[in-house]
This record gives C-alpha cells, structure tokens and sequence, in this order.
C-alpha cells in the first residue's frame, strides 16, 4: 500500500479566470477544430462534443441532430448489426458504432468513420490485446477506446493502435463505481494528466464523464481535452427518451374543444436515466445481474427537457462565452489562454446550492 500525496483537482475545485480580450463578440469564437489522428491518419473537422453511447442518450435520433451542429454521436452498443446497416438520415462520419471487447463483428458496417470500443475497465491486459486486434483489421478507422483516468495506460492503449482515449472512471452521473469499489480519480486531474501523455505521443483524449453544467465542459476543453463525451447532459430530450422511460406527473391537463370539456392527459415531467452497469440495464439486455457483480450504476430522474437542439445551443453558448472571457479566438486556444483559480469548499457549496 502507498499514498500519493499530490493534489487532484475536480471540476468543482477549480474556476476559469478571465484575461484581457480582443473579441468583440461571442460568434467569433470558432469551436470547429480539424484533428488528424496519429495510427489510422486520418482527419476530420468537428465541434468535438460527443454525446455517450448509453441508450438514453446515444440514438439514431440524437445522432440526426448532433451531425447538424459538427458533432459526434457514440452510438450505444445496443443497436443491431442490421440496424446500423439500415440506418437512415444519418451521417456516418458523425455517428459512430460502439463495441464491447470482443464484439467486433467480422464486417463493419460501410462508410462508419469511427468505431468506440468501450470496457468499463480498461486497465486489463486483454482490453489492450483486444485494441491492438481491431487496428491490425481495420488500419484506416478512427478508434476511441477506453475507459481510463491515468497517463501511462493512455500511453499504452495509443501504442496498441488508438486514436482516441476516453478518460474516466466513476465520474459519470450514473455511475456508482467509486461508491461500490473505492476505484477513481478526479476528472480535471485525470484530464490534465492523460492530456500530456497523449499529446506528447500525437495522440488524443475525450474526457468521458462528471459534467453537470456548460461550465464543466469549458474547464474540460481548457483542461486539455481534445473532446468532451457527454451522458446525462443530453439524456430526457424528445431524440432520446422512449415512452417507457417517461414519468408523468399526478396532475393532469385538461383537454376541451371549444367550451366543451371532454377528457384530460397526464403531462410528462420527468425522464428515466440509467448507467449501462446499472441494475435496469443488466436486467434490460443481459437478462440480470451476475451472480460474481454487483451493478455499478444507477437510475435517475431528470426533468424532461424536449428537443435535444435548446441545450446543444445552451452548451455551445457558454463554451463560446468562455473562450470570449479568456481571448480565445479558436477552441483549440482555450488551454492555452486558461488559467484555472483553486476554490475552497465553502465557496462551492455557495455556487452549486442548486441542487
């Protein structure tokens, strides 16, 4: 046993402190960026928010509405083989199909840009074999893989032929792996760190988890990261949230027709949200939970919030204030011109006393 005794920072411990600037307006910040990856060598142009591949917020439906703003969909890894074949409307190289270790199927569907290869844990050696396999056969795909929080296997898994490393463990809104096994680290720390490593190799990160509010993805992006992977920030909109996951409020509306009442509706308030290691999910696609697990997430209920575009637009209008506030004319500039201010827990019990 040994303690480290450094410092880890999280979103919450830390403020974004503004700068001189010579940006008149908020539409100047250009959140676009062109990224061109270091084993498959390929380039893309995207605002590189990403919504996460669970089943309440990954869909075909959020995907049509992400490709529109330039972003990225993780598809969850739910969908069949001959749904992603036949998916309409969609573009491929902003939708991109998730995968299990070892689900890789023998054909990936044609014209996907970019696969996800997800493990809650990917320290295991066999996860890094696994990466290595799916570059040998598929050399000229973007691969994102992980999840991780610590510089050295992020330096790993881009040897083993990633492009992309998911950085986070037990951050996620949904997530309970820190309350059952004690396993994490903190975000902004993580983000920091991991950072370095890949950029230091050509590589890239997608910090994957613990944002609540727009705040949180600026710090992420000034933190270093290259993408910002969103769960719970984009769940409970109309793109994402089948009828059986809607909880209606006791009062109901009345419906009439002229002066004529005939009859009235429950109105939805709420919306179903659950982790993909929760006890819903395992019960939902795994018929269970195994007799050697415990579930390691959670269900939730977050207000409905209706169409998936008003908070892309909330987010994207924040992350393009902040750059305004530090002189950052272009997304890829926030980290440089970020300079982050240490709260104390006094102070962030003040500011997040809304929830």
């Amino acid at each position: 046993m040994r303690i480290e005794n450094d410092l880890k920072l999280d979103f919450d411990d830390v403020l974004i402190r503004p700068k001189r600037s010579s940006i008149h307006s908020r539409k100047e910040p250009e959140l676009r960026r062109t990224f061109t990856f270091r084993n498959c060598y390929q380039s893309i142009s995207v605002v590189p928010i990403i919504a996460s591949n669970m089943d309440t917020v990954g869909t075909f439906e959020a995907a049509k509405v992400m490709q529109h703003q330039y972003m990225l969909t993780f598809l969850h890894k739910f969908y069949k083989h001959e749904e992603l074949h036949a998916i309409n409307n969609v573009d491929r190289n902003y939708a991109w199909p998730t995968y299990g270790e070892g689900d890789i199927p023998p054909e990936l569907p044609p014209h996907f840009y970019g696969i996800r290869l997800d493990v809650a844990n990917g320290y295991r050696e066999s996860f890094v074999e696994f990466v290595k396999k799916v570059r040998g056969k598929h050399p000229h795909r973007i691969i994102a893989a992980g999840n991780v929080c610590t510089p050295e296997i992020t330096e790993e898994l881009l040897l083993a032929g990633a492009d992309i490393i998911c950085i986070g463990i037990g951050c996620g809104g949904q997530c309970t792996t820190r309350l059952k096994t004690g396993i994490g680290y903190p975000q902004l720390s993580a983000i920091i760190e991991c950072a370095d490593a890949a950029h230091g190799l050509g590589g890239h990160i997608a910090s994957d988890g613990g944002c609540r509010y727009p705040a949180d993805v600026c710090k992420a992006f000034a933190a270093g990261a290259d993408f910002v992977v969103l769960g719970s920030m984009l769940a409970g909109h109309d793109e994402n949230t089948r009828d059986e996951n809607i909880v209606y409020e006791e009062e109901e509306a009345q419906v009439s027709i002229g002066n004529e009442l005939i009859g009235s509706i429950p109105m939805p308030k709420y919306a179903k949200v659950y982790g993909m290691s929760s006890k819903t999910a395992m019960n939902k696609y795994h018929g269970g939970i195994a007799d050697y697990r415990s579930a390691e997430g959670k269900e939730t209920l977050i207000p409905y919030r209706g169409e998936l575009r008003n908070t892309l637009e909330d987010i994207l209008g924040g992350l393009r204030s902040c750059c305004t506030y530090v002189g950052a004319t272009h997304l890829k500039h926030l980290t440089k011109r970020a300079t982050f201010i240490r709260t104390n827990a006094t102070h962030n019990t003040h500011w997040r006393n809304d929830e």
